[in-house]
C-alpha cells in the first residue's frame, strides 16, 4: 500500500497542512491569520471550502488541534502511516528527515533560541501529535538540511575558531522550499537542473539560494532566519554595530532587541504601515513606496552576490507568496538584474506564466509554486522505506 502522510507546516503566521497518499495529494489547507485572526481554509478533490473563522487569539499548537480534530471527524487519521513536521532548525546533526523520538525532540529543543519564531511551535505540535497518535510515526523534515552541501567557507564567520567549533556558523533556511524547486528544475532540465541558478523565496520570510545543478552552494540566511533580505517584520542583514549601539547607548536588552529585529522591523518597520507586500503596493504613502524600493534594491544586490558565487547565472526562479503573486516586484527585480542578461517579458510576467523571460534573455526566468508539504511527504516516504524502516 502507498503510505499515507499528513504534513504539518508551522510558520510564523500560519499552519499549513496537506494529506498525501503516495504522491497523490488528497487535501490541503491552512489555519491562516495566526495569532489574532485565525481562519481555516480547506481544499480537496471536491474543491475549495469557504474559509471558516475561528476564535482567536490562537497559537500554532491550538491550530494543530483544530486541524487534527477536523480530520479525525472525517476518519482521515485512522489510516495514517506518518505525520511529517516542518522543523526550521536541524543544526549540524540533522541533514535529512529523522524520526522524532524523545531524545531527538530534546536535541531540537536546544536549538530553539536560533529560530524563536518557529522552532518552539513546531516542537510543541510534534509532541502533542505524538501523544494523540502514539502508533503513528512522527518525522521531522528540516529547513536547514538542504544547505548542508554548501562549502565550508560559505558557512563560516570571521570569528574565533572556538565559537565556530561550538556551532556559530551559517546554517541557511527555507531548505524544504529550495529542495522542492531543485526537484522541479531537475524535471524541467534533467541534464543540468537549471545549471547556475538563483532561487528567490520571497514571502513573509525571504531569502535567496544559489544552486549549482540543484545543490545549495550559498544562501542569504545564516546563523538565524534574521539575516539577508528585509522581510515582512524581520530586519535582514544589519551592521552589528547598530545592535551594540542600541544596547550600550539606548538601553535595549536582549528581549527588546529580539522584538525589534523579529517583529517590528522589515517592511513593517520601514513603512510604518504593514509587512504585507500587497498592502504596500496598493498604498500611495511615501514610506510604503520606500519600503518596497528597499526590498527591491536589497534583492537586486543579493542576487548579484549569489550569481558571483556561482560564476554566472543561467536561471532565476521566483517562488513563495511575493515571488509567485507580485508581478510588479518580479519586474523590478528583473530590471535591477538586467546587467546580468535578465530580461522579463511583460505579458508573460503579468499572466504569471511558468516561464517569464523574454526570448532575448540570456537567463531563463521562471515562476515555480512553493510546495514544502510535497517535499516533506517525499522525504518522509523515503525515510519510511529506507534501511531499518
Amino acid at each position: 500500500m502507498k503510505p499515507r502522510v499528513l504534513c504539518l507546516n508551522a510558520g510564523s503566521s500560519s499552519l499549513k497542512f496537506a494529506l498525501f497518499e503516495g504522491s497523490l495529494q488528497l487535501l490541503k489547507g491552512s489555519v491562516a491569520g495566526l495569532p489574532d485572526a485565525p481562519r481555516l481554509v480547506r481544499d480537496d478533490a471536491r474543491g475549495a471550502v469557504e474559509p471558516a473563522l475561528l476564535q482567536g487569539p490562537m497559537e500554532a499548537r491550538a491550530a494543530a488541534d483544530v486541524v487534527l480534530a477536523c480530520l479525525a471527524d472525517e476518519g482521515l487519521l485512522d489510516t495514517l502511516d506518518a505525520v511529517a513536521h516542518r522543523i526550521v532548525h536541524g543544526g549540524e546533526r540533522f541533514t535529512g528527515a529523522a524520526r522524532l523520538d524523545a531524545a531527538v525532540l530534546d536535541a531540537l529543543q536546544a536549538l530553539a533560541p536560533l529560530a524563536p519564531l518557529h522552532q518552539p511551535a513546531s516542537l510543541d505540535i510534534a509532541r502533542t501529535t505524538a501523544a494523540r497518535l502514539p502508533r503513528v510515526a512522527q518525522v521531522g523534515c528540516f529547513d536547514t538540511a538542504f544547505h548542508a552541501t554548501r562549502p565550508r567557507l560559505d558557512r563560516m564567520y570571521a570569528l574565533p575558531r572556538a565559537l565556530t567549533r561550538s556551532g556559530v556558523i551559517g546554517y541557511g533556511f527555507h531548505g524544504l522550499s529550495y529542495a522542492h524547486i531543485a526537484r522541479e528544475l531537475r524535471r524541467i532540465d534533467q541534464a543540468r537542473a537549471g545549471g547556475r541558478a538563483v532561487v528567490a523565496h520571497l514571502g513573509s520570510g525571504a531569502s535567496l539560494c544559489a544552486m549549482h545543478e540543484g545543490r545549495s552552494v550559498a544562501t542569504t540566511m545564516g546563523f538565524s532566519a534574521l539575516d539577508g533580505l528585509p522581510m515582512a517584520t524581520r530586519c535582514g542583514a544589519i551592521d552589528p554595530g547598530v545592535l551594540l549601539h542600541l544596547m550600550q547607548a539606548r538601553g535595549f536588552d536582549a528581549g527588546a532587541l529580539a522584538r525589534l529585529l523579529h517583529r517590528e522591523s522589515g517592511l513593517l518597520g520601514v513603512s510604518g504601515l504593514s509587512g504585507d507586500m500587497r498592502v504596500l503596493l496598493a498604498s500611495d504613502d511615501p514610506a510604503a513606496r520606500e519600503a518596497v524600493d528597499l526590498f527591491v534594491y536589497r534583492s537586486g544586490q543579493a542576487i548579484a552576490a549569489m550569481a558571483a558565487t556561482l560564476g554566472g547565472l543561467d536561471t532565476l526562479v521566483f517562488t513563495a507568496g511575493v515571488g509567485e503573486h507580485a508581478p510588479a516586484i518580479r519586474e523590478r527585480i528583473g530590471i535591477a538584474s538586467a546587467w546580468m542578461g535578465v530580461a522579463i517579458d511583460g505579458e508573460r510576467n503579468a499572466r504569471g506564466d511558468a516561464l517569464i523571460s523574454s526570448p532575448r534573455s540570456a537567463v531563463g526566468v521562471r515562476v515555480i509554486a512553493a510546495d514544502e508539504e510535497r517535499e516533506m511527504a517525499l522525504e518522509t516516504r523515503a525515510l519510511l522505506s529506507g534501511p531499518g524502516a
